[in-house]
């Protein structure tokens, strides 16, 4: 079919049939919900749709659902997960298996309605699974696998599946539908062990839980994260015989004797991927890693992965305000400390913020860069911020200060 990446997710959403979706609109997302809401009116589905006031109400809404036993799902961007921020906590610490797609735009202020990562990023230690889509087909598949591991009975945690705003959600491609009924055998039946409307086996969700057992829950959360870490894998290997179509937490491209590697999410893996191609062509030992799995961080694969490297850029598609590098650095760099490549010299690539666009000539300066870094050893004591006006100039002074590695 040809599909937007907001028509794939809501296409996968047709096929899961969840019993309440709630819903506001927020650009870019609007799409995937007017999309849904055309196959609620025309009977499609069985879904009670809730349109709500604000993006608060509706992952409020879509957590009174999943307590009470139904399959529920809601989607939103930018400053509608901002607004959500409170119940983000709540939906995790109460181990619903809420699904959400967030369609990546950057938070305000200036207000900006295009794509980055700042939205989902701020909300990575929230107790949410996270993955990011590549593209739409991508966004498709996260959608269906997604239901799967927030409702496997070791983990039971809630998932956001990402795919970056306009350049993923407003495009259109080919993508690879599965037929309804091998998606529903996939997922299967829900049938929680708790459900808040059971009379017969009545439960209390949301409690005060002071200093006798609260650290107890959150150490459970964090049990299931690594749980997750674990079993996702198993839910890939299950797709994939379904689908033919193969997920990683993290996919490697020409990384078996690549000196140089970069590393990152979303969309822009696509175009990493061609430059790598042309700059082989050119006898340059170039490589990649795109991360899809982000939260759980994929720690053992990372380390595997970069074991043949000789220098890594980072890209980050957000700042980490006051932090010595953006997010997904510093997962990188924290996941190498105490290993034998603690001392792989790695580079920060700040980019596209507010939807700026990053170009193959971008990406191959980007990969130039890290040859002279790993002829010379000198790593910038910065992250290097692409594509902004002013920024070689401003660089060239600061580049003054460097660190040896």
């Amino acid at each position: 079919m040809a599909l937007t990446g907001n028509e794939a997710v809501a296409e996968a959403m047709r096929q899961i049939n969840p019993d309440v979706v709630a819903a506001y609109p927020i650009t870019p997302q609007t799409e995937l919900m007017h999309r849904f809401t055309e196959f609620v009116a025309d009977g499609l589905v069985d879904t009670e749709m809730v349109l709500v006031e604000s993006e608060h109400s509706a992952l409020s809404a879509t957590v009174g659902a999943s307590a009470s036993g139904a399959r529920a799902m809601t989607a939103t961007s930018s400053q509608g997960l901002a607004l959500m921020w409170e119940i983000l906590y709540i939906a995790a610490g109460l181990r619903l298996p809420i699904v959400m797609p967030v369609i990546n735009r950057a938070l305000s202020a200036p207000i900006n309605i295009h794509g980055d990562h700042s939205d989902t990023m701020g909300a990575r230690d929230s107790g949410w699974i996270q993955l990011f889509s590549e593209n739409a087909q991508e966004a498709y598949d996260n959608t269906i696998i997604a239901l799967r591991i927030a409702e496997h009975p070791d983990i039971l945690l809630p998932v956001m599946v990402m795919m970056d705003g306009f350049i993923i959600s407003h495009t259109m491609e080919r993508v690879e539908v599965l037929d309804d009924d091998v998606v529903k055998s996939f997922i299967g039946e829900y049938n929680p062990k708790y459900k808040l409307l059971d009379v017969k086996n009545p439960v209390t969700m949301g409690p005060l839980d002071l200093q006798d057992y609260y650290f107890e829950h959150k150490r459970a959360q964090a049990e299931a994260m690594e749980n997750a870490y674990k079993l996702i894998k198993e839910i890939d290997e299950e797709y994939y015989k379904i689908s033919g179509r193969k997920y990683e937490y993290v996919e490697p491209y020409e990384i078996d004797d690549a000196e140089i590697v970069l590393i990152s999410l979303g969309s822009t893996a696509g175009t990493i991927k061609e430059v790598v191609d042309e700059l082989r062509l050119k006898g340059l030992k170039a490589g990649a890693l795109k991360i899809r799995l982000y939260r759980p961080f994929p720690k053992e694969e990372i380390k595997e992965l970069l074991s043949n490297a000789l220098v890594v850029g980072v890209m980050d598609r957000a700042i980490a305000f006051g932090a010595p590098c953006g997010p997904v650095c510093l997962d990188v760099k924290a996941t190498l400390q105490g290993t034998r490549l603690a001392n792989l010299p790695i580079v920060n690539y700040i980019y596209g913020l507010g939807g700026r666009d990053i170009t193959p000539k971008d990406i191959e300066k980007i990969f130039n860069e890290l040859e002279k870094v790993k002829i010379s050893g000198e790593v910038p004591n910065l992250p290097c911020y692409i594509g902004v006006r002013g920024e070689e100039d401003y660089t060239e002074q600061k580049m003054k200060f460097k660190i040896k590695n």
